[in-house]
């Protein structure tokens, strides 16, 4: 990957909400530097990013971010389908399921660009 995980997020964040510029600072502020303070590589930080929003029931738009620059990190669809094996008994059939469903969304709504 050519950028960091949290400058790519950032990129991704101020072409998802144009004109907003001081809501869109702040949300890139937020994740600044996260992943060093981590310790984490990158391809262990974006999963754990994919689970989390798995965990919250995130709209496709956090997923279509975080799968672009774990594609560019080389995450799999096996990763991403490792993690929601991994947390369906933690967060449950239905949230696992809604997490595939709004993955795959975000995965053909990246295609389409």
């Amino acid at each position: 990957m050519t950028m960091s995980v949290d400058a790519a997020v950032a990129k991704a964040l101020e072409s998802s909400v144009p004109g907003e510029a001081p809501f869109v600072e702040t949300l890139v502020r937020m994740h600044a530097g996260v992943q060093g303070q981590s310790g984490l590589d990158d391809r262990t930080y974006l999963l754990v990013r994919i689970a989390a929003l798995v965990s919250i029931d995130a709209p496709a738009t956090s997923y279509l971010m975080n799968l672009a620059a774990a594609d560019e990190v080389g995450v799999t669809a096996d990763d991403v389908r490792g993690v929601l094996v991994a947390l369906t008994p933690v967060v449950g059939t239905a949230r696992a399921l809604a997490g595939a469903e709004k993955a795959l969304a975000a995965v053909a709504a990246a295609r389409r660009m």
